[in-house]
């Protein structure tokens, strides 16, 4: 294990001492386990992984902050295959909480509690088959008890909890601006320019893997990690999850399983089964809007337009502009 290296990194996050020394006690356990079986942390496969978290979730072991040490180093190795699979078992920690949150602050408590009773998350690192079930049966509930524009309003939410400052220099970005389309022109060359960037020096771009032909393929579209204006709309294409692998890709199904981001839902696309109603692809269409949410400096309305769960090849997105912020 590269203890220093990994302390470095780790302060460079700003975690604090004490969690410093949790996460590197967990890599610790981990090499030891590997070492057990005849094998070194710096060659763990994905395959050694899932044997590990399997584990871990027996013990009951099988927490946040574990797992996320684990995901940094193989991140801070470069180990992308591993990382991103940490981060497919971590992506989806907090989606549910935060929906059951905007539940009861929209439609109070006693919704809250008709909506969750006996929907549960399977244990953190479980495999991905074992949460579409669980998103089919939250779906259900939510089409049911709520109406069409409280259900896509509770699920547009910032659910996975990112940083609105994220964003900030965004924001800055479009104040400074003559117009939308420039600022939008602007956002998609940084883009690129960042991916090259990431590219050159082995990285990811969050969880997807950068190549020659990943960058055109962004290059060719502004809709694609910027968007682009019309009327007063902003119309947005996600970067598939598996970019390289859905560029290569010829056959539908596993296109559209390449294109989806959503832990909670991915699998069904690959087994057919469960059906989720596209209806949760308003979960991806709030991560998509909270950008713009920040850059305009208000709550801004989404519209799913094409979803991979629903059969299109890729997630296709509207932001309509708000009154008054149009340049």
């Amino acid at each position: 294990m590269q203890e220093k290296d990994f302390r470095g990194y780790c302060l460079e996050r700003r975690l604090d001492k004490e969690a410093v020394d949790k996460a590197v006690a967990a890599v610790r356990e981990f090499e030891e386990h590997l070492n057990e079986n005849g094998k070194i942390l710096e060659s763990a496969a994905v395959g050694d992984v899932k044997e590990y978290v399997s584990l871990l979730i027996s013990q009951n072991r099988n927490s946040a902050d574990r797992l996320l040490a684990l995901a940094r180093y193989t991140g801070m190795m470069k180990r992308n295959d591993v990382y991103i699979y940490f981060a497919s078992l971590l992506g989806a920690r907090n989606v549910l909480p935060t929906i059951s949150d905007r539940v009861a602050a929209m439609a109070g408590e006693e919704m809250r509690r008709k909506i969750f009773d006996g929907v549960r998350m399977p244990p953190l690192g479980s495999s991905p088959d074992k949460y579409p079930p669980v998103t089919r049966r939250l779906v259900g509930r939510l089409e049911s008890e709520l109406n069409p524009e409280m259900c896509r309003k509770v699920l547009s939410g910032n659910n996975h909890r990112v940083p609105r400052e994220n964003f900030k220099k965004d924001r800055e970005k479009f104040l400074k601006a003559r117009t939308i389309d420039e600022f939008l022109k602007d956002l998609h060359e940084r883009a690129v320019a960042n991916l090259e960037k990431l590219m050159g020096e082995g990285r990811l771009f969050g969880e997807q893997e950068i190549t020659p032909q990943v960058i055109e393929h962004v290059k060719a579209n502004q809709e694609i990690l910027a968007g682009v204006r019309r009327g007063d709309k902003i119309y947005f294409t996600k970067i598939p999850y598996a970019p390289r692998e859905y560029l290569n890709e010829t056959d539908p199904k596993m296109k559209r399983y390449y294109a989806c981001h959503c832990p909670l839902a991915r699998e069904s696309i690959l087994h057919d089964e469960p059906r989720i109603s596209p209806t949760w692809c308003y979960c991806s269409g709030g991560f998509v809007k909270l950008r713009y949410d920040v850059i305009f400096d208000e709550e801004t309305e989404v519209e799913v337009l094409e979803n991979v769960l629903d059969g299109d090849l890729r997630c296709h997105f509207a932001i309509r502009i708000p009154e008054g912020k149009f340049k």
